[in-house]
């Protein structure tokens, strides 16, 4: 089961190899890390997707906040949450082609980022599902490169 995890942290040097370092020698893995930092420049807020079942995911939890920069922890399978992702995707056209990506790309409220004669570069932001099902669709034409962020989430209250 994929779980979601906020960690409000300070931000001092070293705070994220000992985050990761907290997962890598339990054993546990990391699908996506995302860091950045918040209206308060002393810290960052870090976005953590990891995979487990309910008891993982107390021990993980436990650890967190056991780790002495670490101000905060949400699991955000105890509340309602808003999440994102901003996927940047270079996807092979033609002559044919070209209309047919950018329609789709309009229809999910995508962006054309970039053209070149036998490609488009797309930014398409928004939950999981949805970049899930674009990337499905655009598959079809030819992904050469993409890149993800990983999630970031706040909750609801």
């Amino acid at each position: 089961m994929r779980h979601t995890i906020s960690v409000l942290v300070e931000n001092k040097f070293g705070v994220l190899t000992r985050v990761a370092g907290l997962f890598s020698g339990r054993g546990y893995n990391i699908d996506s890390l995302n860091v950045g930092p918040t209206q308060d420049p002393g810290t960052s807020r870090m976005t953590i997707v990891t995979r487990g079942d309910d008891a993982t995911l107390e021990q993980i939890v436990k650890q967190l906040h056991k780790l002495v920069e670490v101000l905060d922890v949400q699991d955000f399978r105890d509340y309602e949450y808003i999440d994102r992702e901003l996927i940047l995707v270079r996807v092979t056209v033609d002559s044919r082609t070209r209309a047919e990506v950018m329609q789709i790309a309009d229809i999910f409220r995508a962006k054309i980022v970039d053209v070149q004669s036998d490609s488009l570069t797309v930014e398409i932001t928004g939950n999981e599902g949805k970049v899930e099902k674009f990337l499905e669709l655009m598959n079809s034409f030819g992904v050469r490169e993409l890149t993800r962020t990983g999630k970031v989430a706040l909750p609801r209250k």
